[in-house]
């Protein structure tokens, strides 16, 4: 068996992590050749090759440098492996991607997640994170095997048969000048098999452990991802949902998904200050995995959320939120009679290709003095407002219009005001989220920069009688 490894290495702020990776690769049973990607001349030893040269004058652009150098030996090689420095695939690691390639589809490719490890030996899925998320598609699964497809393409590497190495280059996705789109130029050098050539990632959720690699820097704890836990309540979750549903996109269209809906938000805190004392039940649009909603439930308060999927949603009911369908039409047959003194729509109503019509119906669901909570982003701040005007984030003024191209509205205080007045909803009352840093440039103008510095808005309403 002969491995072709490229890794990027750029500088030597990473060298150390580049030794362990070398060592481990030296180590194996396989017949391995190593190259190292570089901006400058470096001395790894005589059995490492280093190829010297950016595709551009971008420093980021690296990583895009292995691509040339597979398509030089698309022949030579039986598996090739590409990989950022600071992320260790082991020996293990390649003997279950071989063992489980053979009973996968030509175009589907056993991929990695990744893992960190805190000071009490935890382990963090840094890759679970943001927007991504399990995809709706039914399991697969093939003797003892299951897979799944996450959304998150990127594990910082990548293995390719010399068949499908030589499937993507065919595809004319390939071979491809430095690019971002989906991802920043870093993450899309590794995830352009996917992205680019119509190959698809496949997780075994069956072996988990086989195919999660280790993120050296653990430079990501407490910043982003899940723990095992949380994974394992997901995993089961797919297992038993064979037939899954999303509630909405959650995914902007946007370039490198830009205002995407998170899954993982922390609790809102702006929203549970809203909270009246004598509240009872509460309905959740929408939810991820039950932060926000987890709150409320310690404080005694019925919970029922529509999440985002099954799968989010069974981590929110580890949380002690009740969940139904994620299905709009669904969720109001299961709610019919029930009432909520108030119902939260948390940074939903903008991912809805008709919130008047939504509000509309779940309005009928507030009970009598109920209120109705609604989170947006503030488009009209004003650092979006100028990003806007200088094209900072490629969108036309067509595209700021046009939901189907973007899946987004971009929701200001008097649009929402509008969705509202056409639900039969009167707004009570409407909080600026405004960051600390311009809480004093707030103050002094007596509330006129209110809308221009705040960051998200809240609106409290209650049915028009």
């Amino acid at each position: 068996m002969k491995i072709l490894v490229a890794i990027a290495n750029y500088g030597t702020k990473n060298m150390h992590y580049l030794d362990i990776l070398i060592e481990e690769y030296r180590s194996m049973k396989y017949d391995v050749d190593i190259v190292v990607l570089s901006n400058i001349p470096k001395d790894l030893g005589s059995d490492i090759e280093v190829l010297v040269g950016l595709p551009d004058k971008n420093p980021w652009s690296l990583p895009f440098a292995h691509k040339k150098a597979f398509a030089e030996r698309s022949k030579d090689y039986d598996l090739y492996i590409y990989s950022e420095d600071d992320t260790l695939l082991t020996e293990k690691n390649i003997d279950a991607f071989l063992k489980v390639t053979p009973i996968l589809d030509e175009n589907e490719i056993a991929g990695f997640i990744r893992y960190e490890i805190d000071s009490l030996g935890r382990i963090y899925y840094s890759t679970i994170h943001s927007h991504f998320h399990w995809k709706p598609d039914p399991v697969k699964s093939v003797g003892e095997y299951t897979f799944a497809h996450f959304t998150n393409d990127h594990s910082a590497c990548y293995i390719l048969t010399q068949k499908q190495l030589n499937m993507a280059i065919k595809s004319g996705g390939y071979l491809v000048k430095p690019h971002d789109e989906k991802y920043d130029l870093l993450v899309t050098a590794a995830t352009d098999p996917y992205t680019q050539c119509g190959l698809i990632k496949m997780i075994c959720l069956s072996h988990i452990k086989d195919f999660q690699i280790h993120h050296l820097p653990d430079q990501y704890l407490g910043k982003m991802g899940i723990d095992e836990h949380e994974l394992h309540i997901q995993l089961n979750a797919l297992l038993i949902n064979k037939q899954r549903e999303e509630l909405f996109q959650a995914q902007t269209k946007l370039k490198q998904s830009r205002w995407s809906k998170s899954y993982y938000e922390n609790p809102r805190l702006d929203i549970l200050d809203l909270i009246p004392q004598n509240v009872k039940n509460v309905l959740s649009v929408g939810c991820g995995w039950g932060a926000t909603e987890a709150e409320l439930v310690k404080r005694g308060i019925r919970v029922v959320g529509i999440p985002i999927d099954e799968i989010i949603g069974a981590c929110a009911k580890e949380r002690g939120v009740e969940i139904v369908t994620p299905n709009f039409e669904i969720a109001l047959q299961q709610l019919v009679n029930k009432s909520f003194d108030a119902i939260i729509f948390s940074d939903i109503l903008q991912y809805l290709h008709n919130p008047p019509d939504i509000l509309t119906k779940f309005s009928k669901l507030i009970a009598e003095r109920g209120i109705i909570l609604i989170r947006v982003p503030n488009f009209n701040r004003v650092n979006i407002l100028r990003g806007l005007l200088f094209k900072k984030y490629n969108i036309s003024i067509n595209d700021k219009i046009n939901f189907d191209k973007t899946n987004l509205h971009f929701t200001t205080k008097r649009m929402v005001k509008n969705w509202l007045n056409q639900s039969g909803i009167e707004v009570n009352k409407i909080v600026y989220c405004i960051e600390d840093r311009f809480q004093n440039y707030a103050r002094l103008s007596f509330g006129l920069l209110y809308e221009l510095l705040a960051s998200q808005l809240l609106f409290v309403g209650k049915i028009n009688q």
